[in-house]
C-alpha cells in the first residue's frame, strides 16, 4: 500500500533541497560526501568523556588554545567538537538555539574563534527528537539544523541515536547526510549508532566514521547494565571488522579516555596504541589545559600517530589471540609492518617470538601471508629507537597491561 505521508515527506524534503539549499552555504550546490577530504582517520578533541554536560564557550575557547599550545595541533589533532548539552531549545521559526548563558557569543562566533586557530569546528546532535541528555534532537528538523550548522561554519557533526523510536538507522543517517550535503558546505558525519544495526555494512557513503560499540568507559575490562564498555571489550569487538575499514570510511571504537584517571599508565598507553593500530579516529577526551607529562607523551607520540597516517589505510588484524596476550599486525607502505604485543592481563607475560618461524595469515583480505627476513630492523615506537633486527627470536616480558609496539622494516624483507 502506498504510504502517502511518507511520500509527501519525501517530496517536501526534495523540494526543500532543490529550491532552497543553493542559498545556504559558502559553496553553491550540494556536495557528494566523497568530496569531503578524510583520507586518514580524523583527529581532534571531544568534550563528553571529561566534561559531560558541563560545556561552555569559555571552556571550548580554552581547549582550542590548549590544543595549539600543547603541540597537539602539530601532531595532527584538528577538530574541536562540542558534544551534547550546548543546545537548549528552538525559536519561533524552529531554529535550534544554543544555551545563551553558557554560549553568550553564539555558535558562529565560537566557530570563527576555532577556525582562526587553524582548527576545525565540530558539533553534536541526535537522530531522535531528544538527545541523550534530553535536549532537542534533529528528528523532523534535519534540513533546518543542517542549514544552521553551515551558517555557523561547522565542519564535523557527531550524530547520536537516542530517542530514535524505532527509526531505520540507515534511512535516518542518510536523511541527515542529504541535509548536510544540501548546504553546500562539506561536513564530516560521525555515525554514533553504537553498532546496533551494523553500520559498517552500510555507513560508507553516508558517514566517514561509524561507532561499532556502546559508549567507552574509563576502565580496562568492564561492562555495565546500561551497556557501557571498557577498552579491551571494544578492542575485541574491532577484531572482526577489519574488512570494513578503508580510506574515508573508518570503524570508530569511540573517543579516547587517556588522562581521565580511571586507568593506570600502562592501560592508557595500550588504549592509545591499539586505537592507532586499529586505524581508528583519534579524539582526545581529557582536559587539554591540565595534561601531565605522561598524558602528553601518550597523546603526542607521533610515531604511533603515523600508523594512522599511512597510505595503506589498513586496520590491524589479530594474528595471535590468547587469554594472556594478543599479537596484532598492521600492514604499512614501504615494506613495513607494525606489530603490537598486547598484555590483556594484570600479570606479567613472557613472550617468545621467532620472526623466522611464524607466517601470518590475514583472513580478512584473502590469506595475505608475510614472511620476515633476517635483515628486517625493529624499531620500538615507545622508545623511539631501533632495538634490533629479525635475525634472532625476540624474548620480552610484557608488564601488566603493557602493549609493545614495534615497526619492522627493510625494503628487501617481505
Amino acid at each position: 500500500m502506498l504510504d502517502i505521508k511518507r511520500l509527501l515527506n519525501h517530496l517536501s524534503a526534495l523540494c526543500f533541497t532543490l529550491f532552497l539549499a543553493p542559498t545556504w552555504g559558502v559553496a553553491q550546490g550540494p556536495l557528494s560526501p566523497l568530496d569531503i577530504d578524510v583520507k586518514q582517520p580524523p583527529m581532534g578533541w571531544n568534550s563528553w568523556n571529561r566534561f559531560g554536560c558541563d560545556v561552555s564557550e569559555q571552556m571550548i575557547r580554552e581547549m582550542a588554545d590548549a590544543m595549539v599550545e600543547s603541540g597537539m595541533q602539530d601532531a595532527g589533532y584538528e577538530y574541536i567538537v562540542i558534544d551534547d548539552c550546548w543546545q537548549i531549545g528552538r525559536d519561533d521559526q524552529g531554529n535550534i538555539v544554543c544555551d545563551p548563558e553558557r554560549f553568550p557569543s553564539g555558535m558562529k562566533a565560537l566557530g570563527d574563534y576555532i577556525h582562526a586557530k587553524g582548527l576545525k569546528f565540530g558539533i553534536y546532535s541526535c537522530a531522535g527528537a531528544k538527545t541523550c541528555a534530553n535536549r532537542p534532537g534533529s528528528r523532523g528538523y534535519q534540513f533546518q539544523d543542517a542549514k544552521k550548522y553551515a551558517e555557523w561554519g561547522v565542519d564535523f557533526l557527531k550524530y547520536d541515536w537516542c530517542a530514535n523510536k524505532g527509526q531505520n538507522a540507515q534511512a535516518a543517517y542518510l536523511t541527515m547526510r542529504d541535509a548536510l550535503d544540501a548546504t553546500g558546505r562539506p561536513m564530516v558525519l560521525s555515525i554514533c549508532e553504537w553498532g546496533y544495526s551494523e553500520p559498517w555494512k552500510w555507513g560508507k557513503g553516508i558517514g566517514q566514521l561509524w561507532r561499532v560499540t556502546n559508549d567507552i568507559q574509563d576502565c580496562w575490562d568492564c561492562e555495565f547494565e546500561w551497556e557501557g564498555v571498557g577498552v579491551i571489550n571494544i578492542i575485541d569487538q574491532m577484531a572482526d571488522l577489519r574488512a570494513y575499514s578503508q580510506e574515508g570510511a573508518y570503524n570508530d571504537p569511540d573517543m579516547l579516555e587517556v588522562g581521565n584517571g580511571g586507568m593506570n599508565h600502562e592501560q592508557y598507553k595500550s588504549h592509545f596504541a591499539m586505537w592507532c593500530m586499529l586505524n581508528a579516529p583519534l579524539f582526545a577526551g581529557n582536559d587539554l589545559r591540565s595534561m601531565d607529562k605522561k598524558t602528553q607523551e601518550i597523546l603526542l607520540n607521533k610515531e604511533l600517530i603515523a600508523l594512522t597516517k599511512d597510505d595503506n589505510n589498513q586496520q590491524a588484524f589479530r594474528a595471535i589471540h590468547s587469554q594472556q596476550y594478543d599479537l596484532w599486525v598492521k600492514s604499512m607502505t614501504d615494506h613495513q609492518y607494525a606489530f603490537a604485543f598486547m598484555n590483556r592481563t594484570a600479570e606479567a607475560v613472557d613472550i617468545h617470538y621467532d620472526w623466522q618461524k611464524y607466517i601470518i595469515a590475514d583472513k580478512a583480505f584473502g590469506w595475505h601471508q608475510v614472511k620476515i627476513k633476517p635483515t628486517a630492523k625493529i624499531r620500538d615506537l615507545w622508545l623511539h629507537k631501533t632495538v634490533g633486527s629479525c635475525n634472532e627470536p625476540m624474548d620480552y616480558q610484557l608488564k601488566p597491561f603493557e602493549t609493545l609496539v614495534v615497526l619492522v622494516s627493510d625494503e628487501e624483507s617481505f
